[in-house]
């Protein structure tokens, strides 16, 4: 059957997700781009969702490096979080509750028994606003959202930011900002792409090399919830501190890679720290990530089965790997752990750097 054109799925979208109030104004969700030479970067307002990095290879080929999905449509049931800034709190919050304050708050749970990415409908399911977008040099965009008191079981009001910029040839800046109303609450955003240097369509990332410049992990339990352990990655599978690639031992996992290392390599001058590297050895396609964050979610897509993406193609399990950079997951829940609270009049900044090369 042939598909409505993307301009009438919008709008009806659009009339879809408005608030039942006629008093509430409309949003509407588009795609943007942001392109400097040969390297393009689109993203839509709908859970500021990045949907391709466009760059080329050693050959100067072009593809796409990240999965995703063809028109918007796919984007809004994206149970696998493609591309999406997720929060209030990315990853898992154990029993979906935690105590701040004395005041105990429940949250939507989503995963088990537990609240993961923020509830059902956490920042990377709702519409963003376009606060500002500017092409030139270093093109950006800028992407609102506000969080109201007790969405998804938070407390207090939350304005959020992200901006998308191509700050340098090749390399992709991604700052997240966001201040509290009235309210403490915990805040962890996470920028969940998906990477296939490769290209989305070339297979799995098991002979990627990955560099991780951290010496301990946070174990986790059957759950995938932290122990409240910081543990040495020295004669496991996690040890990434040589280059390695990511197939050669992912079979003494269950599963594949699903862990928060802290990473300990020094802050330089602007409070960023390299985190990792990671290179496709067909393309020559590599890159570097650096960020400010005290941890950082490796995930080689252990969960993906027969999702239908671009052109397409079929994306099942190590179709392509997630570097999030974040506060420690379940941290609420682990007074050992670095906080994740931030108080009024205090600003939650969070910044990662990726940094390609070819």
């Amino acid at each position: 059957m042939a598909r409505p054109p993307l301009v009438l799925c919008l709008s009806l979208l659009a009339l879809a997700l408005v608030s039942a109030s006629t008093a509430s104004p409309r949003k509407m969700v588009g795609f943007y781009e942001l392109k400097k030479g040969d390297f393009c970067v689109k993203v839509t307002n709908w859970g500021a969702t990045i949907v391709s990095v466009v760059l080329p290879d050693s050959k100067g080929k072009l593809a796409d490096v990240v999965l995703g999905f063809d028109g918007l449509g796919p984007y809004i049931n994206n149970s696998a979080y493609f591309g999406a800034l997720v929060g209030r709190v990315g990853n898992r919050i154990s029993g979906a509750r935690f105590v701040l304050n004395g005041k105990a708050y429940r949250l939507y749970v989503n995963d088990g028994n537990n609240s993961l990415h923020g509830g059902h409908r956490g920042f990377s399911h709702v519409i963003w606003t376009v606060k500002e977008k500017v092409d030139g040099e270093f093109p950006y965009i800028t992407l609102n959202y506000h969080s109201f008191d007790g969405e998804q079981g938070f407390p207090g009001d939350l304005d959020v930011d992200v901006t998308y910029k191509i700050s340098g040839p090749y390399e992709l800046s991604v700052t997240m900002d966001a201040k509290p109303g009235n309210k403490a609450t915990p805040v962890n955003l996470l920028q969940h792409t998906y990477w296939n240097l490769g290209g989305h369509n070339s297979g799995t990332i098991l002979s990627n090399t990955v560099r991780i410049f951290a010496s301990h992990v946070t174990p986790t339990d059957g759950h995938l919830i932290p122990t409240g352990e910081i543990v040495s990655v020295s004669g496991t599978p996690y040890d990434f501190l040589k280059p390695m690639t990511v197939g050669s031992r992912i079979n003494e996992l269950t599963g594949g890679y699903d862990i928060n290392y802290v990473p300990d390599s020094p802050m330089d001058g602007h409070g960023m720290r390299k985190v990792a590297m990671v290179k496709d050895g067909g393309s020559g396609r590599a890159f570097e990530l650096w960020s400010n964050q005290p941890g950082v979610q490796f995930y080689t897509s252990n969960f993906l089965k027969d999702v239908k993406g671009k052109g397409g193609f079929v994306y099942g399990p190590h179709a392509a790997l997630c570097l999030e950079t974040q506060g420690f997951p379940d941290a609420v829940n682990h007074p050992k752990f670095p906080s994740i609270i931030v108080n009024p009049g205090e600003v939650y900044k969070h910044y990662m750097l990726f940094k390609f090369s070819f």
